[in-house]
């Protein structure tokens, strides 16, 4: 095998296909990269068996061939090459030359027949929706899967299709996300449970375009993304994902609009005197027309007023701070409407139209001082 390709263009496909890469496998093959030059493209793969990526890069074939490098090594040496072409040169005995200006490297690699091929999977019907809504919907709900492996659903984002409606949901056991997107042609029912690790790997790879789209194709067991010549097969999770129609009741006490900038940036100051792991809750104290905040630990102690508008009773509550900044971290809109019924029943945060909604179960402070 020889190519020739630029290196921005190598490591481009380096960096895209290395995030399927496993970091601990007893298979050595797995731990590479398959450079396939075989037909008249340049194609880059990795898999783990449970994530697989592709991509095709622009470059020149001067002989056919195959070849899968160790995926450390080669995207190390592709990183510090010089910025002009790259030549990669194999020989019978999978002994590999990486050259590039007057830089030459030997190492050798392994029979890319050996290498585990990411499934073919059968591709129908596909679900599409630009680049920006797939990767703004996991920026909205990624953080709150379980990143605990015995639930292993928790760990997984349920996608469910309706018609025209694409529901997200994400959810810890502390909490819930929910995002709500119309797409813009309908669709059979289904839905599946897709693992955390897949989506974060495509926040991280995908551009995020708002005029390029991405093509989701969903088997029994498998999802499918394609999008700007690389293509992401995972593994689905399999089981019922829960139920969470009864945890959204509209039932209500207290509703409080409020600034969001105004709350997040408080909540955020109070954590300055939480040390990592103590778990103190942000107390909120809500009376007419005003919300105070406060905190208290170890090191200190905080309080914070801030105006809201308020209807139905006031109410005392304590919470996670963390699971407060991270759904408001996400939410674009400049103000933001609470729902609570009681300090033991859930708070939610969520907008007019349902495009979101966030649910975050409160703490017990009683031996917090007031």
């Amino acid at each position: 095998m020889k190519l020739i390709c630029s290196k921005s263009n190598l490591l481009y496909g380096v960096n895209t296909v290395s995030k399927a890469v496993p970091t601990r496998t007893t298979m050595a093959i797995l731990e590479c990269i398959l450079i396939d030059a075989s037909s008249n493209e340049i194609k880059l793969t990795a898999n783990d068996m449970e994530l697989g990526i592709e991509t095709v890069i622009d470059g020149t074939i001067e002989e056919n061939g195959i070849i899968a490098l160790d995926a450390k090594i080669f995207s190390d040496i592709v990183r510090k090459l010089p910025d002009n072409d790259v030549v990669i040169e194999t020989d019978d005995s999978f002994k590999t030359t990486i050259t590039c200006e007057k830089a030459k490297f030997n190492i050798v690699g392994k029979s890319g027949e050996d290498f585990s091929y990411i499934p073919y999977i059968e591709r129908k019907e596909p679900i599409t929706m630009s680049q920006f809504t797939l990767k703004e919907v996991i920026r909205q709900t990624i953080f709150s899967i379980s990143d605990n492996d015995n639930n292993k659903l928790m760990t997984g984002e349920l996608f469910e299709i309706n018609e025209n409606q694409l529901k997200v949901v994400s959810l810890d056991g502390h909490r819930v996300s929910i995002r709500n997107i119309q797409l813009n042609s309908s669709y059979d029912y289904k839905k599946v449970v897709v693992p955390g690790k897949t989506l974060q790997e495509i926040s991280k790879i995908i551009p995020g375009t708002t005029d390029e789209n991405v093509d989701i194709f969903l088997t029994g067991n498998h999802i499918v993304f394609e999008f700007n010549r690389t293509t992401v097969v995972s593994r689905l999770i399999e089981g019922e994902y829960l139920r969470i129609e009864q945890m959204l009741s509209s039932d209500y006490e207290t509703k409080i609009k409020i600034n969001k900038r105004e709350l997040l940036s408080c909540i955020d100051r109070a954590t300055l005197l939480v040390k990592e792991g103590d778990k103190k809750p942000i107390i909120m104290n809500v009376t007419e027309g005003n919300m105070e905040l406060k905190i208290q630990s170890f090191i200190g102690s905080m309080n914070e007023d801030i105006d809201i508008e308020k209807e139905g009773k006031d109410i005392l509550i304590g919470f996670n701070p963390k699971f407060f900044i991270d759904a408001l971290r996400v939410i674009d809109d400049e103000e933001v409407t609470l729902y609570m019924v009681n300090p033991k029943a859930p708070c939610f945060i969520k907008d007019d139209q349902g495009s979101y909604i966030y649910l975050i179960l409160p703490v017990n402070f009683n031996n917090v001082a007031n």
